[in-house]
């Protein structure tokens, strides 16, 4: 074989990797891909970057993660779920788990959550802190009892000081899917 046999059969090759023997239908498979992509991307799943520290140990700093914006559509949040909540414009959200339904009373007290003066075992907080005591702070965690359309979120991270936490009401309509685990 001469060089430019070589070549071209190298050439041959390559396109029946990259395109297939059938370049319609790859085509075709790569239109589907893309649209498909931009459907699930775009509408079902909103990717977020995990930034600080308040999700410990449950979702680490810097980590990537997913929302999924149907997970709500035929049911209504519950305890222990972890939501995404726009905090603020379409791109800036919080995770956070909702410890707290509608009409519930939400109080800390000795590190503990407790819903309507009752303790709620919290398998997924690892370290808690002191701090998180409605006696001790009152201004970050006080007594609140929710309305109709209210959750309480909280991170899972309970070592850091309430004061650093964003926690606290989010308001149904702001929320805006489950977290993939």
């Amino acid at each position: 074989m001469d060089g430019e046999t070589k070549s071209t059969g190298v050439l041959h090759w390559l396109k029946v990797i990259v395109v297939g023997r059938n370049p319609k239908r790859t085509a075709i498979r790569l239109a589907i891909l893309i649209i498909g992509s931009f459907i699930i991307f775009g509408y079902v799943l909103f990717p977020v970057r995990i930034s600080g520290i308040s999700m410990n140990p449950t979702y680490e700093n810097g980590k990537v993660n997913f929302i999924n914006r149907l997970a709500y559509v035929w049911r209504e949040p519950r305890r222990g779920d972890i939501v995404g909540i726009r905090y603020s414009g379409k791109h800036l959200m919080l995770m956070k788990r909702i410890v707290a339904l509608p009409g519930e009373t939400v109080s800390f007290s000795r590190g503990v959550l407790q819903i309507n003066g009752q303790p709620m075992p919290e398998s997924y907080v690892k370290l808690r802190s002191k701090l998180w005591d409605s006696e001790g702070d009152p201004e970050s965690c006080k007594v609140t009892t929710l309305k109709e359309d209210e959750y309480y979120v909280v991170g899972d991270n309970r070592e850091m000081a309430p004061r650093d936490h964003d926690h606290g009401i989010a308001e149904r309509n702001r929320i805006v899917g489950k977290a993939l685990l």
